[in-house]
C-alpha cells in the first residue's frame, strides 16, 4: 500500500516517444505557451500536492553537459547537485525528456526531490503549469524574465535560492541539493 501512488502513475503513463525518459500526469497537454514556445498546461484540475511530472534522463557533470549536450540539445537539463545535472544526451532522447514547465516568478508547481514536480496549490484546467528556477538552479547566469506575472522579478539570475524572500515563500518545494544548502546556512532549528 505504501507505493500505491507508483501503481497509478504506471497505469497513467504518457510516452510522448519511443524513447520516454521523463514522465508527465494524464492530466497535462504540451502546447503553445504565451510565455514561451511550448508550455505544459493543466487539462483538468490538479489538486495541491499532485505528482504532476518527473524529469527523466541521464545523470552528467557539467563539464559534458557544457561540451556535449547543450552545444548539440540546447537547454535541456535540469540541475541535481552543484556539479551533477540530469539531461538527454542524444537528439533521439531530446523529446522524450522534455517537460515543457516554463518559468513563472508566480509558480504553480514545486519540487519534491531533484526530479519529481508538484502541484503548489489547487490548479484549475487550462492553467499553464510552470516553476521558478530558483527552485532548481544554482548557476551562474542572468537573464530577462518574460513569465508577466505580478511578481515578476524582470532578471532571474541562477543564485536567486539565496534570497531569503524566496527561500522563504517556496520553503519544502526547493530541490534537496538546494534545500540542503539552505538549511545549512538557516538559523532556524
Amino acid at each position: 500500500m505504501r507505493f500505491s501512488f507508483l501503481f497509478d502513475l504506471l497505469d497513467n503513463l504518457v510516452f510522448v516517444n519511443e524513447t520516454p525518459l521523463s514522465w508527465r500526469s494524464f492530466k497535462t497537454d504540451v502546447r503553445q505557451s504565451p510565455i514561451h514556445g511550448k508550455g505544459l498546461f493543466a487539462n483538468t484540475d490538479i489538486a495541491k500536492s499532485e505528482i504532476v511530472m518527473i524529469k527523466g534522463g541521464h545523470i552528467v557533470c557539467r563539464d559534458f553537459l557544457e561540451r556535449e549536450v547543450t552545444p548539440k540539445l540546447g537547454p535541456v537539463e535540469i540541475q541535481i547537485g552543484d556539479d551533477l545535472f540530469i539531461a538527454p544526451v542524444t537528439a533521439d532522447e531530446r523529446e522524450g525528456s522534455m517537460l515543457y514547465s516554463n518559468h513563472s516568478c508566480d509558480p504553480n508547481l514545486g519540487l519534491r526531490g531533484n526530479i519529481t514536480f508538484v502541484a503548489l496549490r489547487d490548479v484549475e484546467a487550462g492553467e499553464e503549469l510552470t516553476h521558478d528556477w530558483c527552485m532548481t538552479d544554482d548557476d551562474i547566469y542572468e537573464t530577462e524574465c518574460t513569465c508577466g506575472s505580478t511578481n515578476c522579478r524582470r532578471v532571474l539570475t541562477g543564485k536567486d535560492w539565496q534570497r531569503p524572500e524566496l527561500q522563504a515563500r517556496y520553503r519544502g518545494y526547493f530541490a534537496t541539493y538546494l534545500a540542503d544548502k539552505i538549511s545549512q546556512n538557516d538559523p532556524e532549528p
